[in-house]
């Protein structure tokens, strides 16, 4: 399955000092990765994609978020840096499933 959208960065508040930041999947999107991957155990119930921003992809993993009812894709600083990306940016995003 893959998933093309777009979406604004966001630091989770929780870690505001580390600065870690995601981009939300769409709510549509994420329940049909709920039925693809249900019943796979995996810590925090994340599921393993490669993630793709601009010219950059990378392997990482998706995780469930009730609070928005969607899973989250965190951006590391590196692909932020590369694309020269920051909180409140939209951001075109390519996120495929795979170890499924």
């Amino acid at each position: 399955m893959k998933v093309d959208f777009k979406a604004e960065l966001w630091i989770w508040d929780a870690r505001r000092g580390d600065s870690w930041t995601f981009v939300s999947l769409p709510a549509d999107d994420s329940e049909e990765i709920r039925d693809l991957t249900a019943g796979q155990p995996r810590g925090f119930g994340s599921v393993r994609v490669r993630a793709t921003i601009g010219g950059s992809s990378w392997t990482t993993s998706i995780f469930p978020d009730s609070g928005r009812g969607a899973y989250v894709l965190p951006v590391k600083r590196a692909i932020r840096t590369a694309e020269k990306l920051a909180a409140g940016d939209v951001a075109t995003v390519t996120v495929e499933l795979i170890d499924l």
